[in-house]
């Protein structure tokens, strides 16, 4: 039977002040529905909790369509990953959306202010998963069970990975723990710094504590968090002014030496319906997406429909989803597409021909580019019949065929947090920033091996640089909501020496300032909370 999960007392307010829920009698008359005054009453029950908090950051909530945990106009536009999804890629070279809705065109010319409803919206759904994350994890301390203490560790591991999220993209969120009472209260503000080494302190903390490596996916287990650990390393001089280049190599290399993970033979595996765990060797963590139960349009659906259009891409076609097709809004611009396609050595000094809108002549088969009306957008909002299609994201399996649990609407590729390839490029990152170029290409290489289907793809130590290891990363993770983050790290995202179709409203592009590589606090939050500061420049 399907128990419909209610937790009280982390309702989250738009100002993130939790309800008072004290004088509430929360046992339920319905033994059907899981209260938070009763699960104790039944372990068994816990488990559901816990999945309460993994779908926080995939789906809006529960109950007829969906059920948002937040009021919206539309309860999937503004879901974490989706959000998540918009300024991690929007934002940058990589994606441009064609729709009007408010806030959209802001992202895709980097004109955003503290008011931006997805820049709001993302805020709010981070600060709800560690408001679940932090009743639950209240709950379940001091438990002597070893399935609660386990579950104990995942909830705090997500915790931890929303945090993360918070200091990557807002610097200096409100910060409240399982220590915290259930009241009406004004959560202080933390500096990206502090909660960085909170962050770091947790997950040394829960390591031990969760499954080994994917003892049950898509949980969150010891890989996870070797991964999470591995990321804010990697981006440490960024969060704190201080670089941990040996420690990102040291998370790394517990994940690659554990035996358990390999690459994908083929890449497109990742981005297929059949790419969760049990039938990919490279997928470490992933939001778990199904056609059947999994339903709205958020995560990889969100991406494979807002990708297609009716001309150029169509869903049907590319992807496998047949009803409510062809979103003609994300696609990608001229300069990310001369990032993925080394166009000169496949096409020399001619014009890309039009025979070739797939770039099937390109040797680096990560492509799945398309030409579309014309490779130059002319205006930032302009219909997605403008720019360079894409087609990364399937609701197919790899090898074409229908999904087991196939929906014409929903999609069932999970959508990945984790990947082996990440941990190879982060440890080669960390290893070239030490002067390790030597052994840093080893893993660039593996990684390139792969996207050729031999060595011709191979570099030297000598050519490996910074550029090219961010152009790397962006080859192999474009569309995964990682792209901002990069930029950020390598200095190219506002005022480097690198610009894109109308990044600062320009059509060659323009610098902006530096301020805009954090988001601001969302400015009703700031207005309504004495305890929080805005974050210099907005």
């Amino acid at each position: 039977m399907n128990k419909k999960i209610l937790i009280l007392g982390v309702v989250l307010s738009t100002l993130m002040i939790a309800s008072c829920v004290k004088d509430l009698i929360v046992n339920p008359n319905d033994p059907n529905i899981i209260m938070s005054g009763n699960l104790g009453n039944n372990p068994v029950y816990m488990r559901e909790a816990l999945g309460k908090i993994y779908a926080s950051f995939i789906i809006s909530g529960q109950g007829a369509n969906g059920g948002a945990d937040i009021s919206a106009s539309d309860e999937n536009f503004f879901t974490t990953t989706r959000a998540l999804w918009n300024c991690q890629e929007i934002t940058t070279d990589e994606a441009i959306c064609g729709w009007t809705d408010v806030g959209i065109n802001d992202l895709n010319t980097q004109t955003w202010n503290a008011n931006n409803p997805f820049l709001t919206a993302l805020y709010q759904r981070l600060s709800l998963s560690v408001t679940y994350a932090n009743d639950f994890i209240k709950k379940t301390n001091g438990s002597t069970d070893p399935t609660l203490l386990q579950y104990n560790a995942e909830a705090r591991f997500l915790r931890a990975l929303a945090y993360t999220w918070d200091i990557d993209l807002f610097g200096n969120p409100p910060f409240t723990t399982d220590a915290d009472v259930v009241g009406k209260f004004f959560p202080k503000q933390i500096e990206r710094a502090k909660l960085f080494n909170y962050v770091v302190s947790e997950l040394h903390s829960i390591e031990n504590k969760l499954g080994a490596p994917k003892f049950s996916y898509p949980q969150a287990d010891q890989a996870a968090c070797w991964m999470l650990l591995a990321r804010l390393y990697l981006n440490s001089e960024v969060f704190t002014g201080t670089a941990k280049w040996d420690s990102c190599k040291i998370y790394c290399d517990k994940v690659i030496n554990s035996g358990i993970y390999s690459l994908a033979a083929n890449y497109r595996k990742n981005f297929s319906a059949d790419n969760d765990g049990a039938h990919n060797p490279e997928m470490i963590f992933a939001w778990a997406q199904d056609g059947i139960n999994t339903q709205g349009y958020v995560g990889s659906t969100f991406i494979i429909e807002s990708c297609s259009d009716p001309v150029f891409i169509r869903a049907e076609r590319f992807h496998g989803l047949t009803s409510n097709t062809n979103w003609n809004g994300n696609r990608s611009r001229i300069q990310f597409m001369n990032v993925l396609v080394d166009t000169l050595a496949t096409y020399g000094n001619v014009r890309i021909p039009t025979s070739d809108s797939i770039f099937a002549q390109c040797k680096d088969k990560r492509v799945y580019m398309k030409t579309k009306k014309s490779m130059n957008i002319p205006s930032s909002s302009s219909s997605g019949d403008y720019g360079i299609g894409v087609y990364k994201f399937t609701a197919k399996n790899a090898d074409g065929s229908q999904a087991a649990n196939y929906n014409p609407a929903y999609a069932s590729t999970d959508f990945p947090v984790f990947r082996y390839a990440d941990a190879l490029l982060m440890r080669a990152e960390a290893l070239h920033r030490s002067g390790d170029n030597v052994n840093a290409v080893l893993d660039v290489n593996a990684v390139r091996r792969r996207a050729y289907g031999n060595e011709s793809g191979n570099i030297t130590a000598a050519q490996l640089t910074d550029k090219f290891l961010l152009d790397e990363r962006g080859r192999e993770f474009y569309y995964e909501a990682q792209r901002r983050t990069d930029l950020v790290r390598f200095g190219k995202f506002t005022d480097g020496n690198y610009n894109w179709q109308w990044k600062g409203g320009a059509f060659n592009g323009t610098n902006t300032d530096s301020h805009l590589n954090i988001f601001p606090i969302p400015g009703a939050e700031v207005s309504a909370n004495p305890n929080i500061h805005q974050n210099t420049g907005y």
